[in-house]
């Protein structure tokens, strides 16, 4: 630990170091002479030198207008550095006692040392591991990406410096690129000048998954199953990936109003569009590496005569053309183009899945396991952790837009008011229409702008490729009838599958009531017949805990949950 500790340190200085010279450079001696001035008075105040504390506080309230900001952007910019510097010795090989092969090491070894635990079980308990993990757009979240990438960057040469073996002259040029990257990160603007759109808000979730949970998910599966391996002679199933990710950015209209059915559209098409990028760079390594010639009668079938000289490459080389086509249309989708769709599009994750995995099977059964458990794993996992949406994204809704919405169809068809029916006759209402094999919408109904956009979400939704949208999330949900009113309008849209729609009780009220609502929901034989033995409810805390308080939300939303998962359990219902 003390020499993890005293690493850091050293490259913290390196880098604060870095960072002098440049501003040095940038705007002079005295700019750096202040910095550094107020730096040593800062730590000699820390440690308790009241004559210094009072003169850093006369050197603070003396800085001329031109000074503040500067002076304020290099403490800045070192407490980023500084962090970036943390973060690589939390995960580096010095720091081993932090990184993930010993936590799950360690986690294994304990779990075996329990009396009441077997291998079995664990087993059992490790492959029903399922972590859904949502990217949001965070408000405190200021940090431009160009500035992630850089740092990122930056973290990338300390590794490289951390390399023993590395000659004079590499060191030296790695040292002048991370010189480079820290010049280029003092002179980009830190603050962005406009608020970002949902459309950059999706982009920024994007280059999280590029620049590090497509990288990070298979190295953890792999450090996982080594360790299984190791402990309890176990090997992970190759389509075993207990996470997987969806995004708010670009469906919650809820919370953020300038998410319209066209942004969410938009936002469908470019993650898409990223994630057959990204698997083209895959499959590129791909082609690079497999080479091999020995293959399975079932694969030979497969590739047929033409690529029986080399099957894996033939696979790949076709699995690259169909991705490079999907992308094409992508792109002209994107610029507003109306094109069909062309032969071979890519919507499903089967149609990236079975050509990779057919390929891992034959080289597994022609004793090349080394090699089908190299990229290419890596590549299956995720398929199955990303697959072609790359992110799956919710949409998200408050309950009364679809209220009014239905009072709108309603009043227009003469069958009176929805918005002021019982919970009882609007339940009966939307149970006959769901049941129904007519239409309720009119076709030359012209609706207000607010029902058209409720419409019009539910339209996306349906034409969208199954799987690319988790949830339809209901915020504020109080009643039976707010989940089984988005269900009739999807409907009412066309769509021909299954959507989840998961209710959001936030205030203590709603919360309260949860479990009545649900088992209300339960009871009904249409709803029960639609969801297959699966719900998904959410339980707010942010205003549960505005509502009634920290304590008394906590409380709600422990008895709720409670509550939700002893009725489910009742009725044979999976929740999650």
């Amino acid at each position: 630990m003390n020499e993890q500790y005293s690493a850091l340190r050293s490259n913290v200085s390196m880098l604060g170091k870095v960072l002098g010279e440049t501003i040095k450079d940038a705007l002079g001696e005295h700019i750096l002479d202040r910095v550094e001035t107020i730096r040593k008075l800062s730590k000699s105040s820390r440690a308790g030198n009241e004559a210094n504390r009072q003169e850093l506080l006369t050197t603070l309230q003396n800085l001329s207008n031109d000074e503040l900001l500067p002076v304020a952007r290099a403490f800045s910019q070192f407490l980023n550095l500084a962090n970036t510097a943390e973060q690589y010795h939390s995960i580096s090989p010095k720091g081993e006692a932090a990184s993930n092969p010993e936590v799950i090491a360690r986690t294994l070894r304990k779990l075996k040392n329990q009396p009441d635990l077997n291998d079995a079980t664990i087993k059992k308990a490790v492959e029903s591991l399922s972590l859904e993990l949502v990217l949001t757009a965070h408000p405190t979240e200021i940090t431009r990406r160009t500035l992630i990438h850089k740092m990122g960057e930056i973290n990338n040469c300390l590794k490289q410096l951390d390399n023993t073996d590395i000659a004079d002259y590499e060191r030296h040029q790695v040292m002048r690129r991370l010189r480079q990257l820290i010049a280029q990160s003092w002179h980009t603007d830190e603050i962005r000048k406009q608020r970002p759109s949902p459309v950059d808000e999706a982009k920024w979730g994007f280059a999280v998954v590029e620049n590090s949970l497509w990288q990070g998910v298979p190295n953890y599966l792999r450090e996982l199953n080594e360790q299984l391996e190791e402990n309890l002679g176990y090997k992970l199933p190759v389509d075993f990936v207990p996470v997987r990710f969806t995004s708010w950015m670009g469906g919650d209209r809820d919370g953020n109003p300038n998410v319209t059915a066209d942004i969410t559209r938009h936002v469908l098409l470019l993650s898409r569009w990223k994630a057959t990028d990204l698997f083209l760079k895959d499959i590129h390594v791909l082609v690079s590496e497999l080479s091999m010639v020995d293959a399975t009668p079932e694969l030979l079938t497969l590739v047929g005569e033409e690529g029986a000289s080399e099957p894996y490459r033939y696979l790949m080389k076709k699995l690259r053309a169909r991705l490079m086509a999907t992308q094409s249309w992508l792109e002209a989708r994107l610029k507003g183009e109306k094109l069909p769709k062309p032969a071979g599009l890519l919507t499903q994750n089967e149609q990236l899945w079975e050509p990779l995995y057919a390929c891992y099977q034959s080289l597994q059964a022609c004793g090349m396991g080394i090699i089908a458990n190299g990229e290419l794993l890596d590549t299956l996992r995720r398929v199955k952790c990303f697959g072609v949406p790359l992110v799956r994204i919710d949409i998200r809704q408050e309950s009364t837009r679809h209220t009014e919405a239905l009072g709108e169809i309603t009043r227009y068809l003469g069958i009176g008011d929805y918005e002021s029916w019982s919970e009882a006759d609007k339940q009966a209402f939307l149970i006959r229409e769901l049941n129904s094999k007519r239409p309720l919408l009119p076709r030359n109904w012209e609706p207000s702008n607010d029902t058209r956009e409720v419409l019009e979400t539910c339209k996306v939704i349906a034409e969208a490729p199954k799987g690319s949208i988790a949830a339809y999330v209901i915020s504020m949900a109080k009643t039976p009838s707010d989940v089984l009113a988005v269900h009739l309008l999807l409907k009412e849209a066309g769509i021909g599958f299954a959507m989840p729609v998961a209710p959001l009780f936030e205030t203590l009220d709603d919360l309260n009531n949860a479990d009545d609502v649900m088992t209300q929901l339960l009871n009904i034989d249409w709803y029960r017949g639609l969801i297959q033995g699966k719900q998904m409810v959410m339980i707010g805390y942010s205003d549960s805990a505005k509502d009634a308080g920290v304590m008394a939300a906590s409380w709600a939303q422990y008895q709720a949950q409670d509550a939700l998962i002893k009725t489910c359990e009742k009725a044979g219902i999976e929740l999650t």
